[in-house]
């Protein structure tokens, strides 16, 4: 029998063997089989030879991820532009992926948050005390299962960020696709492309790509968009000329524009202009922030102008207004907070719906009624321990092995923003951010003025309680 192929950077653990290897394989079409039973469960959704070509499609996913350890992540990331059904292709791939990592050893927790960890386990515990006042137990668990997959997520993907060439591979590849779902979006909206009807959301009004929500869609390009434009104010990872980045940061301006979801929108502005001073106060950033300030002027005219030429205007002035439908969110919250008083530790997870017609449309909300008061208070420390770590790295100057500290900031104070308005728990770039700035806070801090030598030596590491 033929070896293994070598796994690229494997430092610990043992070389799986064929009994590692069925165990994956046949773990994989166990995943698949476990979904297409809950999704056919509540709507019969998936077809055997749907779940044929599934299965088919993990187990070449599976060789891949044995082979070429570090393609296989930047794929699942390039997945994550594709969520038109719930479990996603990428949380099937990076399922696979964190399996691997775990037999083989390099699934480490020591490289995230000991803080972070706790109030995520803490989040999770709650939520298997909430299911046993379940309407649906399939729904149930079927949401559980999702997030805590998202959250392991989190947990393997700070651990996997902890060298430059891997950020810069995951940066590039939420890069492509973000530009890519950004011109789908746009070109379905303004032109009679093939499958148009697929790539547009509420009745052909709004562009949602590979999306099923124009308001997931848009958030999904803030956070990429806002660290290309810290790459023009300080170049670490991408070495794009100027011209270039501001062209791709306008083609993803235009497809959260014209996803016209007004929530994307004030996340965009709000990490922006957060990533712009943040950046302006550090040293020699004031005067490229400056430059990069112009730039978007210039883009905001250039969007304005499109928007004139493709008669957009007057739906954008309709959508920037309150909506009729505003008063039936605020009614779904002002329930949602009922059902937390009423059901201590909540309702159970993806249990809101059966409770109230209109879902929550906050994040707050949604994990009050659910999970109760002490659900809440463990997502409220998750978001903001995560805040705390990336203000400190903005302070410290710490990157992300090239991610500036102001951008994940910014991106960080949009999605927490974002959160009171749509439901972000299962966000799968939300967890992303979070994961780059843990993985900021765990690198060892340079001391400045040091970085040869002696300096080297100097190094001190920032273990996070």
């Amino acid at each position: 029998m033929t070896a293994l192929p070598k796994i690229p950077g494997l430092r610990r653990g043992p070389t799986p063997g064929p009994a590692v290897l069925a165990l994956l394989f046949g773990s994989a079409g166990l995943v698949v089989l476990a979904a297409a039973m809950v999704e056919g469960l509540d709507q019969s959704a998936l077809s055997a030879p749907k779940v044929f070509i599934a299965g088919l499609g993990l187990v070449c996913f599976c060789a891949l991820a044995l082979a070429r350890y570090d393609t296989a992540v930047v794929v699942s990331v390039a997945l994550t532009a594709v969520v038109v059904i719930e479990p996603a292709p990428c949380d099937a791939a990076f399922s696979v992926l964190m399996a691997i990592a775990a037999v083989t050893g390099r699934f480490r927790l020591s490289r995230a948050p000991r803080s972070a960890m706790l109030f995520v386990s803490a989040l999770l515990a709650i939520n298997v005390l909430s299911i046993m006042d379940s309407v649906s137990i399939s729904t149930a668990f079927r949401f559980f299962f999702i997030t805590a997959y998202l959250m392991a997520f989190s947990i393997w993907m700070c651990g996997y960020l902890d060298r430059p060439e891997r950020v810069r591979a995951v940066v590039i590849a939420y890069l492509v696709v973000g530009v890519g779902s950004a011109l789908l979006g746009v070109l379905a909206f303004n032109l009679p492309i093939p499958m148009r009807a697929q790539f547009l959301g509420d009745g052909g009004s709004r562009a949602q790509a590979l999306f099923k929500d124009p308001n997931v869609y848009g958030p999904f390009l803030v956070p990429i968009a806002v660290i290309l434009l810290d790459q023009q104010v300080r170049p670490r990872l991408l070495r794009l000329r100027p011209m270039v980045g501001m062209a791709l940061f306008g083609i993803l301006a235009l497809g959260i524009l014209f996803s016209f979801s007004r929530a994307a929108w004030a996340n965009l502005a709000m990490a922006t202009a957060i990533m712009l001073v943040g950046s302006a106060i550090t040293r020699r950033g004031g005067g490229r922030a400056m430059r990069v300030l112009v730039g978007l002027v210039v883009i905001g005219a250039v969007v304005a102008a499109i928007l004139g030429a493709t008669g957009s205007v007057g739906f954008l002035q309709h959508r920037a207004q309150i909506q009729s439908y505003d008063t039936q969110r605020f009614a779904a919250q002002h329930a949602g907070y009922e059902l937390g008083w009423s059901h201590p530790v909540g309702v159970g997870p993806g249990q809101f719906q059966f409770h109230h017609n209109i879902e929550s449309h906050s994040t707050y909300v949604r994990v009050l009624a659910e999970q109760g008061f002490g659900g809440l208070l463990a997502w409220l420390a998750i978001l903001s321990t995560t805040l705390v770590l990336a203000l400190r790295n903005v302070v410290r100057g710490r990157d992300t092995y090239g991610i500036g500290p102001a951008a994940l900031l910014g991106c960080w104070c949009g999605l927490i923003f974002n959160s009171a308005v749509v439901d972000t728990l299962h966000w799968r770039h939300l967890w992303l951010v979070a994961a780059m700035i843990w993985a900021g806070a765990m690198r060892e801090a340079r001391i400045p003025g040091l970085t040869t030598g002696a300096g080297a030596a100097a190094r001190r590491r920032d273990t996070v309680r």
